[in-house]
């Protein structure tokens, strides 16, 4: 019979989200055989990779791949995007700068949003688990998900598993969460296809507006991909009450 050993683990902050209520924001003992690494005894638990950036153990931070050993006392700490932990083993080489974005299928609505707020936000409703997973390591984006399984895929560096099913919650968590008010671009994206939107002339387009915009509206955009027109007409303020809802803006 193999040996068991034991661990006793406790997770911080919102990584206590993916953890049984009786698991929760205290000590939990874990047994195990062999050595495995402190990454799979993490994940066994319920809790992602990409979530976790900071692991002390006895005292120590180690990196993913540190073997676990009888009577190790593990505390794992989320993804630290403002504070400085010093010499501590960050398990990320740094904060992915470059905001770009892969969302799954049931992020539409957040797509929007984004785009909206003038972020590069990859969506399709057809996209499958490893269409997205090629995606964010091909273009290094990181990927926003609901669904917790797909963040235990090994190659992934950056994702979110986002917390609410609200779109507009959604969108003040992605914002908080990557420090994003100060890159917030608005109406700079298209929200259809996420292509980039231009002023054009309005005599260059009269053939494609409605009699009553051509009369009331004189400052219009196009998107540069899908040729979509826009102007500021009755839902811009709704839009905009919306998107001050996220994050208000900046003077």
């Amino acid at each position: 019979m193999a040996t068991s050993f034991n661990a006793v683990f406790r997770f911080y902050e919102e990584l206590n989200d993916f953890l049984p209520a009786a698991c929760r924001k205290r000590d939990v003992a874990y047994a195990f055989h062999g050595r495995p690494s402190i990454k799979d005894a993490i994940e066994a638990q319920g809790v992602p990779h990409t979530e976790v950036d900071l692991i002390v153990v006895n005292g120590a931070s180690v990196g993913f791949g540190h073997p676990l050993q009888d009577a190790d006392r593990v505390a794992v700490y989320p993804v630290f995007e403002a504070l400085d932990i010093g010499p501590a083993t960050r398990l990320r080489a740094a904060p992915l700068r470059r905001t770009a974005f892969v969302l799954d299928v049931h992020l539409g609505r957040l797509a929007r949003l984004l785009r909206l707020l003038g972020f590069d936000a990859l969506y399709r409703n057809d996209y499958d688990d490893p269409e997205i997973v090629r995606i964010a390591l091909e273009e290094h984006r990181i990927i926003l998900t609901r669904d917790r399984r797909m963040l235990h895929d090994r190659r992934i560096t950056h994702a979110r598993w986002l917390h609410s099913t609200h779109a507009v919650e959604q969108a003040r968590e992605v914002v908080r969460r990557f420090q994003l008010e100060d890159a917030i671009r608005r109406f700079v994206r298209c929200p259809a296809c996420n292509g980039l939107v231009r002023r054009v002339a309005k005599d260059g387009i009269l053939d494609r507006i409605e009699p009553l915009t051509r009369r009331y509206y004189d400052e219009f955009y196009e998107c540069a991909s899908c040729a979509k027109i826009y102007w500021k007409g009755s839902h811009y303020d709704r839009i905009v009450d919306t998107l001050d809802a996220i994050a208000p803006e900046q003077e």
